[in-house]
């Protein structure tokens, strides 16, 4: 196993890694709205939604992988009633690629982020 550790998103903010790989596959973290940095984008759902597939995305390139090669994404979000916007903004960052995916209503996030979203995707 390797733990993945990447600038180009925010540290891990508790005992666990931004991501894992194992056996040719890359298991993320729940990414929320953190940059970098570590500072929170607040605002809506979906400038909130933005920042959490970039973060995302920095975890899976620093992993060698790429949205393209995910097969299993997990969507948290504080309100349902987000889901239309969050889904927009999903289907743009995989475009064609469609990997299967749950969508959970949780009661609060971490750092009261809206919206958390974790994959599982080949290297």
């Amino acid at each position: 196993m390797t733990i993945v550790h990447t600038p180009n998103a925010p540290a891990a903010i508790g005992p666990y890694s931004q991501a894992m790989i194992a056996n040719g596959m890359v298991f993320t973290s729940g990414q929320i709205a953190l940059t970098p940095s570590g500072e929170m984008i607040t605002g809506d759902v979906s400038a909130q939604c933005v920042q959490v597939l970039a973060n995302l995305k920095a975890v899976l390139d620093a992993s060698g992988s790429s949205l393209e090669k995910v097969i299993k994404t997990t969507i948290f979000l504080s309100d349902m009633e987000d889901f239309g916007a969050v889904n927009t903004l999903y289907a743009q960052a995989f475009g064609d690629h469609k990997p299967a995916r749950s969508t959970v209503a949780v009661k609060t996030l971490p750092k009261n982020a809206l919206v958390e979203i974790d994959a599982i995707a080949l290297i």
